[in-house]
């Protein structure tokens, strides 16, 4: 016989994880960080994974509860334009370093099994956007936040 966690069980790698950004914020704000390309990146790949999530549970929530899987399903769309916004500001950051000449600039993805630093979050927003593109019309995923109506 199975039983049901309790709701200080349920989810513990989600509760980590938000357990994990609240501590991040703290040190922050204590320490005044400055907004760094590292901050963002990381910042991005949790939004992603978080977005990538809600899809999940709104695709899983429509047939069963569809109301619930709209709501669900704006959710992501909301998402989707903050992982964008924060991508964008990624690039809005000077580099790590600056470069002196067109050599130091050259991009030698041999390097590094990864590719270059850059343009991980790159990739990772490109693979995110072609999902949310096969999901969404252009007019939802440009449609400025906040614009529905609260249904209850």
């Amino acid at each position: 016989m199975t039983t049901t966690p309790s709701p200080d069980d349920a989810h513990p790698y989600l509760r980590a994880a938000s357990a994990g950004i609240r501590h991040h914020r703290k040190i922050a704000q204590t320490e005044r960080t400055t907004v760094d390309r590292t901050h963002l990146d990381v910042l991005h790949a949790h939004l992603t994974a978080v977005h990538q999530l809600v899809d999940q549970l709104a695709d899983t929530a429509r047939p069963s509860h569809p109301a619930a899987g709209r709501r669900l399903a704006t959710a992501q769309t909301r998402l989707w334009q903050a992982t964008a916004e924060v991508h964008s500001a990624f690039h809005l950051l000077p580099g790590a370093f600056a470069p002196a000449s067109a050599q130091a600039t050259a991009c030698h993805p041999e390097r590094l099994p990864e590719g270059p630093p850059v343009l991980t979050i790159c990739q990772r927003h490109l693979a995110a956007g072609h999902i949310v593109r096969r999901k969404n019309t252009p007019t939802d995923l440009n449609r400025p936040p906040y614009t529905t109506a609260c249904i209850r």
